[in-house]
């Protein structure tokens, strides 16, 4: 396999258990997207609109989307460069087509991370976060998302308000390393 691939709404938990992950085995290496638009956020390696347009043409673009009025998209040569190294890429993505995209290139393990919509919106406020609302929408728009397409692509489901990163962690790095989904 190629990587993980941590789909969910906003406040969903996919930057605290790809810690967890890391924290159980170094090779877990989150996969920076590239972000052209505003300079928010610490997980991402900020883009020109142009630079981006370059690195699309090249097709170095694994997938790429809109949210928040940003496009994010993913670099090719990083996901290479990770798994050449021996690393574990570990993709964060917030729609099933992007995920379908990915996974037509290579084989990922691709796991759901869930929670209420009270609870992305507790998380959301206590995080800080100054558009709470649009975290919300975003939130709405996975449900929808993952009802229209929720058709066995998840290897692995967890609900982030039932189980500690921890327990989330060492269930998804099992399957990935040994290459089964285990009943939970």
């Amino acid at each position: 396999m190629m990587g993980i691939v941590l789909y969910g709404p906003p406040a969903s938990g996919k930057s605290t258990i790809t810690t967890a992950l890391a924290q159980l085995d170094p090779r877990f290496t989150l996969v920076r997207k590239l972000k052209s638009g505003n300079r928010r956020g610490t997980e991402y390696d900020f883009v020109s609109a142009e630079e981006l347009a370059k690195l699309r043409g090249d097709g170095r673009l694994m997938v790429e989307s809109q949210r928040y009025g940003n496009t994010y998209a993913i670099d090719r040569d990083q996901v290479d460069q990770l798994a050449a190294a021996g690393r574990v890429p570990v993709v964060h993505l917030g729609d099933i087509s992007s995920i379908r995209r990915l996974v037509r290139a290579a084989p990922w393990l691709v796991v759901l991370l869930w929670i209420p919509r009270e609870v992305c919106e507790q998380r959301s406020r206590e995080r800080g976060d100054h558009d709470t609302t649009h975290r919300l929408q975003a939130w709405d728009e996975a449900l929808a998302d993952l009802d229209a397409n929720d058709d066995g692509l998840f290897a692995r489901r967890f609900h982030t308000d039932r189980a500690t990163p921890q327990e989330i962690a060492e269930q998804t790095a099992r399957v990935f390393f040994n290459g089964r989904v285990d009943t939970p």
